[in-house]
Formats: C-alpha cells, sequence, structure tokens
C-alpha cells in the first residue's frame, strides 16, 4: 500500500513538474504558457501542501491574460493569425525537409500550439461574452 501511494506521488510530481517546466518554456515561446504553469502548479498542489499558496495569483494573472487576448477586435484577428500560422508553419515543417529541425516532431508540436491558441482563445471570448452578458 505504501508503494502505491509513494508510486502515485512520484507520478504526480513528474506530470506537474513537466507541466510547469513547458509553460515556464512557453512563456518566452507561442503558446498557453501561464496556463500550463498554472496547470502545473495545481497538479503539484494535490500531494505538495506548501505549493498551494502559488496556485491563486498565477490563476488570477492566467485568467487576466486570457481576457486580455479578447480584449479588442485587433488583438482577436492577431491571435487567430498567430494560431493559423503556427498551424501552417508545422505544416511546413513537417513536409519541407531542408528546413532546421524539420520533421513532424516539430511539426507537429507547432500544429498543437496553434490548435490550443486557437482553443483558449475561443474559450476566452465565450467566457468575457458571458461575464458581459451577465453584468447586464
Amino acid at each position: 500500500m505504501e508503494a502505491r501511494k509513494s508510486a502515485k506521488r512520484l507520478i504526480i510530481a513528474v506530470v506537474g513538474a513537466v507541466l510547469l517546466v513547458v509553460g515556464v518554456i512557453l512563456l518566452v515561446l507561442p503558446g498557453p504558457g501561464m496556463l500550463l504553469v498554472l496547470a502545473g502548479l495545481i497538479t503539484l498542489a494535490t500531494e505538495f501542501p506548501a505549493v498551494e499558496r502559488f496556485v491563486d495569483p498565477v490563476r488570477d494573472r492566467a485568467l487576466k491574460a486570457a481576457e486580455d487576448s479578447v480584449s479588442s477586435p485587433l488583438r482577436i484577428a492577431g491571435s487567430v493569425l498567430a494560431g493559423l500560422l503556427l498551424i501552417a508553419a508545422g505544416v511546413v515543417w513537417g513536409i519541407e525537409p531542408w528546413l532546421p529541425f524539420a520533421g513532424w516532431s516539430t511539426g507537429s508540436g507547432l500544429i498543437l500550439s496553434g490548435v490550443i491558441l486557437l482553443t483558449l482563445l475561443a474559450w476566452s471570448h465565450r467566457r468575457v461574452n458571458a461575464r458581459k452578458a451577465a453584468e447586464l
């Protein structure tokens, strides 16, 4: 029983740490960095209570960033364009062998980033519109 508990704790620690590290990397690269940092912290906080104190400030910042991304039509258009460009770049990187780091491993990462960006953009837009409708 103790071994099972230790294994669960180790798996949660590894998954949380990976989400956290990838999120930090995506803070400077295209992708949902703050949301992955938040997901990593929430995951780690399930087994490590000391991490809980970081969750609320990061959650507030991540939700604010999500709302800011849909605050104007220009930002929405820019975000949609960025998502579509990431998907297109992923396809190009997947099929063109002469590009640096060419191949579907790089291409699929770019495509996934674009899809995640567009999904989060749609979620943010719906969330902001629902909040505005509730205020009326």
